[in-house]
């Protein structure tokens, strides 16, 4: 029986020209396409300043993130006995690389933020030919530990069991050594209005997909497409030891590193300018 992920919810940011290859934003756990909101804006700003032919940028939400729907257990590929989703992240890719070609293009360049990242170098491993240009934003390679996973499928089982968000609003925290925005009011109201916006159900997908995805630090170095790293000085999940770890990995290609200062997590939504910086010079090498 073939499984499929159907209908995507795409964000269209602005539409290409049919000539150029589309940039695909993946957004980061726990909220949706809208973390890019301010980054698309300023990429087509930078990109027209700096005369690049216009070229489409999209930002599928996942399952379950924002408006798009949640998908069944079946549809997913079904629960492993601890409950993880161990073929949702493939499906997810192929559903990625299906709103592609589904607009007419061969290829892409996607850039992943978090477990966006995840995504995106499942579509690597899965899709090579679909990959024009690869930018990973603080993200990781790794599988879960056997104890992530488990406390990963826990928070899924929390979400759904008492209808709420509330096992992940920790997410709109920040700690001492935070970036200055996450640690500013505006920052946390601006996270736990996205997440109080999500849905329980599409929370714990998101965490069964991820607890059950594989290590796939062996496709960095499978990379031959224009990259790009990105991350910040105070991400806590990715630090820079880590980022410049992955850059060194992609031993196939020409890696563009970037370290954004006093910047958190969530590079794309702390320091919008400076990741469209970035990603609007690999569009340029990537056309």
């Amino acid at each position: 029986m073939t499984i499929e992920l159907k209908n995507l919810k795409n964000t269209v940011y602005r539409d290409g020209d049919g000539h150029t290859v589309p940039l695909v934003l993946v957004h980061a756990f726990p909220v949706d396409h809208r973390m890019w909101d301010d980054c698309a804006a300023e990429i087509i700003r930078q990109s027209d300043e700096a005369g690049l032919p216009q070229f489409a940028i999209w930002a599928p939400d996942m399952p379950g993130a924002g408006d798009a729907p949640v998908v069944s257990d079946a549809e997913s590929g079904g629960r492993a006995a601890d409950g993880a989703y161990e073929h949702a992240l493939d499906l997810l890719a192929d559903a990625y690389v299906d709103v592609l070609h589904a607009a007419g293009y061969e290829r892409a360049v996607w850039a992943g933020l978090s477990m966006g990242g995840y995504v995106i170098l499942d579509i690597q491993r899965r899709h090579p030919d679909a990959v024009a240009g690869f930018a990973m934003c603080d993200t990781k390679g790794d599988a879960d530990t056997r104890e992530q996973r488990a406390n990963r499928v826990h928070v899924a089982e929390q979400c759904e069991n008492e209808r709420s968000v509330d096992p992940v609003m920790h997410f709109a925290d920040a700690n001492p050594s935070d970036s200055s925005f996450k640690q500013s009011a505006a920052g946390k109201a601006l996270f736990t209005r996205w997440i109080l916006d999500q849905k329980p159900e599409g929370i714990a997908w998101r965490q069964r997909m991820a607890a059950g995805r594989p290590d796939l630090n062996d496709q960095l170095p499978l990379i031959s497409a224009p990259a790009a790293v990105i991350c910040g000085d105070k991400d806590p999940f990715a630090d820079e030891s880590r980022m410049r770890t992955i850059a060194s990995a992609m031993t196939n290609t020409h890696v563009a590193y970037t370290l954004i200062n006093d910047c958190g997590h969530f590079s794309a939504v702390e320091h919008p300018a400076q990741v469209a910086t970035a990603l609007t010079a690999l569009m340029g090498r990537a056309q």
